[in-house]
């Protein structure tokens, strides 16, 4: 393949991000897909035990945290405020399920989305992931 006057290396993507983030949400390394990505909950490994990608440069920071804030917020409180209007529902009682079911999709939520971020970094090579040492 050749690359034409208006085809710069920068727009060719040897990676690709949408099978990287699925990858992400699995928790397992955007690279093969073969490792899990993640060691005990929430950290990230520092290379691949199986293909040995590098992943040490990852920043997912504070991300993971404000997704998981924004998709539980925005499906609790409205389901919350439908059963508290629509059914004669004990508060106590309906504060208690709702706690459970925020903390069950906090859980759940918090490493798919941190393994979504590191893999979007990957695949878009931010944060050091551009380089092309071979792993």
């Amino acid at each position: 393949m050749t690359l034409s006057q208006t085809d710069s290396p920068e727009q060719i993507d040897d990676r690709p991000l949408g099978e990287a983030v699925l990858r992400g949400i699995r928790c397992k390394c955007p690279a093969c897909g073969a490792a899990p990505m993640l060691r005990n909950y929430l950290t990230v490994r520092e290379c691949c035990p199986a293909c040995g990608e590098d992943l040490s440069h990852q920043r997912a920071d504070d991300g993971p945290a404000y997704l998981t804030m924004l998709v539980t917020l925005k499906t609790v409180v409205p389901l919350m405020v439908y059963v508290m209007f629509n059914y004669n529902m004990n508060p106590t009682l309906l504060f208690v399920l709702s706690a459970l079911l925020l903390v069950a999709m906090t859980l759940f939520l918090l490493p798919r989305f941190k393994g979504m971020i590191v893999a979007f970094q990957w695949a878009k090579r931010m944060h050091g992931f551009g380089d092309e040492r071979e792993h």
